[in-house]
């Protein structure tokens, strides 16, 4: 196999035929993107959104921000919170509406990092309610552990991640360790978990480009399908499908780890409820299991908690969070590095030059020409990254390809670089590393790069 850009002349050639899309890659939010770094990186509305409607994009900020509290309130407008919750608040796990973390030596909360939790589906009344739920919540702590409650209570659980070290050595002889982590729950509140259960770290994704994401057509999403392998490249991504609430059917997963939500509204709420303990009309129940009596015997903030029109000012707020544009483009390693991403065949997954649907009620995400890195299906990722927890159509090594853009803000924003689902990468390499399954082919590739190509690699994600 040829080695990659061993010929100065093969790199130019390449560079020169590809110099148009890195230009066009700029904006990669289209005409939504916006120039901006720092902390606040993440958290500007779209560059296109009229003056007209930042104060609703504002209002919806404030609901995503500010904490709720305790019922009863005086603050009646943000009340109900809990009694049983990950966090009082959006944007304390989004942090600067950017990416979670797993919790650091000496946290006592994982804060930016929740554990989803399920059990097999063994009888035929739990197989039915798997195809509409896409999961069965374990029966005493249900589909999310709270590791916090209200004053007095007392939470579900604590979460505890240990690491163990992996090595993996480069073609050149470079070696590099990658954490695995081991996650256990201790200090149970309200008795013992089923002896099954399964258990997933997830960490808060960032919630840059989400409503144009959202505006990516069905049919696009579908085209790119191949779950039988037909064109025989070893890629076999697949759409899952899952409950839409507000349209009672089953409708395309776009968001979560493992596309488990059809739509922001429902992502949102579903977080409202089983992130803060809120209900709203969509998920009017609280978030305790019939083995659980504190919902009942505390108050609420009455129902629902959330209104509609919050939910609606919220997703306005999600939907239109600008990306960044890129920077260095020009930079000729950024360019090199762009080249072997696409040699790597990282493309197959992470997808660029996408159109939004045209939407007369979201102009500014309106037909906009995007560069998000990402294809929205499931792939195995093998072994190495499973969680042996099914969701929907998703099996236990199945995830959902996440968009790339934005990676290279991540450091300035929210003052770490880990990566993937339960943030055990502490780089862009060691994530990259990770990938098994489909991304196999790939990731031996990687390994006989040298320290040049590997350099330049990164360069260029973090040009994203």
């Amino acid at each position: 196999m040829m080695r990659y850009l061993n010929s100065s002349l093969a790199a130019i050639l390449l560079l020169s035929n590809s110099f148009s899309a890195f230009a066009n890659e700029v904006k990669t939010g289209g005409n939504t993107a916006v120039k901006k770094e720092g902390a606040n990186a993440f958290s500007l509305p779209a560059g296109n959104l009229p003056m007209s409607k930042r104060l609703d994009f504002s209002v919806g900020n404030s609901f995503f921000r500010n904490p709720w509290v305790q019922a009863p309130a005086s603050t009646d407008a943000r009340d109900g919170l809990g009694p049983l919750f990950n966090t009082n608040g959006c944007q304390n796990c989004h942090i600067k509406d950017g990416r979670g973390h797993p919790p650091e030596s000496g946290d006592i909360h994982a804060v930016s990092m929740l554990v989803r939790l399920s059990i097999p589906a063994m009888t035929a009344e739990q197989k039915k309610a798997f195809i509409k739920d896409g999961v069965i919540p374990e029966p005493t702590y249900g589909g999310q552990l709270q590791d916090f409650a209200l004053q007095d209570q007392k939470p579900e659980g604590k979460i505890n991640i240990t690491y163990s070290e992996v090595p993996v050595t480069f073609a050149d002889g470079t070696q590099v360790s990658l954490r695995k982590p081991h996650l256990t729950i201790t200090d149970l509140g309200y008795g013992e978990m089923h002896p099954d259960t399964m258990m997933s770290a997830r960490i808060a994704p960032p919630m840059i480009g989400l409503g144009l994401l959202e505006l990516i057509p069905d049919e696009t999403i579908l085209a790119w399908s191949d779950e039988t392998d037909t064109n025989k490249d070893g890629i076999s991504g697949k759409a899952n499908r899952v409950w839409d609430v507000q349209k009672q059917d089953f409708a395309l997963g776009r968001f979560g780890w493992k596309a488990g939500q059809p739509t922001l509204m429902q992502q949102n709420a579903a977080a409202f409820n089983g992130d803060v303990g809120l209900t709203s009309n969509l998920f009017p129940n609280e978030n305790c299991t019939s083995n659980q009596t504190i919902c009942g015997d505390l108050p609420n903030g009455g129902k629902p908690e959330v209104s509609d029109n919050i939910l609606d000012f919220v997703e306005f707020y999600t939907q239109h969070l600008a990306v960044p544009i890129r920077r260095n483009v020009n930079d000729p390693q950024v360019k090199q590095g762009q080249v072997l991403f696409k040699q790597l065949g990282c493309q197959s997954c992470h997808k660029t030059d996408i159109k939004t649907a045209r939407s007369t009620e979201l102009p500014a995400l309106s037909e906009q020409l995007i560069h998000p890195y990402t294809d929205m299906l499931l792939h195995d990722m093998g072994e190495g990254l499973a969680d042996n927890r099914p969701e929907y159509l998703a099996n236990g090594q199945e995830w959902r390809t996440p968009p790339l853009w934005g990676l290279g803000y991540t450091e300035e924003v929210n003052g770490h670089t880990y990566f993937l689902h339960d943030g055990r990468a502490r780089s862009l390499m060691e994530a990259v590393l990770w990938h098994g399954g489909e991304a196999e082919n790939a990731k031996q590739q990687v390994l006989k790069l040298n320290q040049r190509e590997r350099d330049a690699l990164i360069v260029f994600l973090n040009s994203l």
